[in-house]
């Protein structure tokens, strides 16, 4: 779907030919790619192998039957086609139009576009969804009230980070402190998914969204994965990646009303979730505050943590100390011995 919403945004050839046809109100039905898939459901109408403009495909849909274009959408293959797709294939749509569309597009596997005469908008199938294709200045809307949002979440998880790393140099962080910071970056993601659906959808018109989203969400990926490889409860030691991965994978499947409750989420870490586990002390290992000394990478991280353990052992720890861990040697060992010392402060 994804893709398809691309080559469908707003200053594309396509989009310009949908347009043409909404303000005609004669409707359509676009076939995007030309497969044996596409072949075997066709029938009537005529070969054409025809450059695609959007003016053509006006002029094309003014038949009753559909248009096939090539997979890249740079051609028009076939023209006034009637599409004839498995009729056991399931479809909750009601219109002739777009019962076939929906059909189409699940035995072909290739994006359908249906436009509707009565009620002048545009469907896009594909990859089993359904998408209705909103103007510029709707997207618009709708993507900066979610930008909004964004922007107010970004404070709350800021200031929930603030007070974290206060209470983690002091080692005193709860393990409700480290939820509330998981639950203010995956609420931010889930937003930021939203408003890059719409990014992709207004092509060359959400340009100036995405930088803005870019800038509010630029490290949250990192954010998730140093609290989860920081918290994450493992039986082994350190977490490995696919540890994190798998709690990762499991926090973005949280349902909405799931994710407001820290009980779910202590789950997912590894904690107990009964109300006096949720205020229990909990020491990090370190991750996250290695991660904002300039130029060490992940893999130094987790050796110098296989040694030190936990945050509090590694902030105690000296510049020989430091140096005698394997791989990282007397210069790396000043320079993070230098930077623990600024975060401490």
């Amino acid at each position: 779907m994804r893709a398809a919403l691309e080559r469908l945004a707003p200053g594309t050839p396509l989009r310009d030919g949908l347009d043409r046809i909404l303000r005609g109100r004669t409707g359509a039905l676009i076939v995007i790619g030309h497969g044996e898939a596409v072949q075997e459901i066709c029938d009537g109408g005529f070969e054409l192998d025809s450059p695609f403009t959007p003016t053509r495909l006006r002029e094309l849909c003014k038949m009753d039957g559909a248009v096939v274009l090539s997979a890249d959408g740079s051609r028009i293959r076939r023209a006034n086609v009637q599409l004839m797709p498995d009729s056991a294939l399931p479809t909750e749509e009601s219109g002739t139009r777009h019962r076939s569309a929906e059909r189409a597009a699940l035995q072909t596997g290739m994006p359908v576009i249906a436009v509707s005469q009565s009620m002048n908008i545009i469907t896009v199938y594909a990859a089993g969804e359904r998408h209705l294709l909103r103007s510029s200045s709707e997207l618009l809307s709708r993507a900066n009230q979610l930008l909004n949002t964004a922007e107010r979440y970004r404070e709350r998880l800021d200031s929930d980070l603030d007070a974290l790393d206060f209470s983690e140099i002091g080692d005193f962080a709860a393990v409700s402190d480290i939820i509330s910071a998981l639950q203010d970056v995956e609420r931010l993601r889930r937003v930021a998914a939203a408003i890059e659906n719409d990014v992709v959808e207004l092509g060359s018109d959400g340009h100036q969204l995405d930088l803005q989203l870019q800038e509010i969400t630029g490290d949250t990926q990192a954010i998730r994965r140093l609290l989860v490889a920081d918290y994450l409860v493992s039986a082994s030691g350190l977490p490995t990646t696919e540890d994190i991965n798998a709690a990762l994978e499991s926090l973005r499947a949280l349902s909405d009303p799931a994710l407001l409750k820290q009980q779910e989420v202590a789950t997912i870490l590894g904690f107990p979730s009964d109300q006096e586990a949720l205020a229990a002390k909990v020491t990090p290992r370190g991750y996250r505050v290695l991660s904002r000394i300039p130029r060490l990478q992940f893999a130094l991280m987790s050796t110098i943590i296989s040694n030190f353990v936990t945050l509090p052992s590694l902030l105690r720890a000296t510049t020989e100390e430091l140096a005698e861990v394997e791989t990282v040697g007397p210069l790396w060992a000043k320079h993070i011995r230098s930077g623990l010392d600024r975060l401490a402060e």
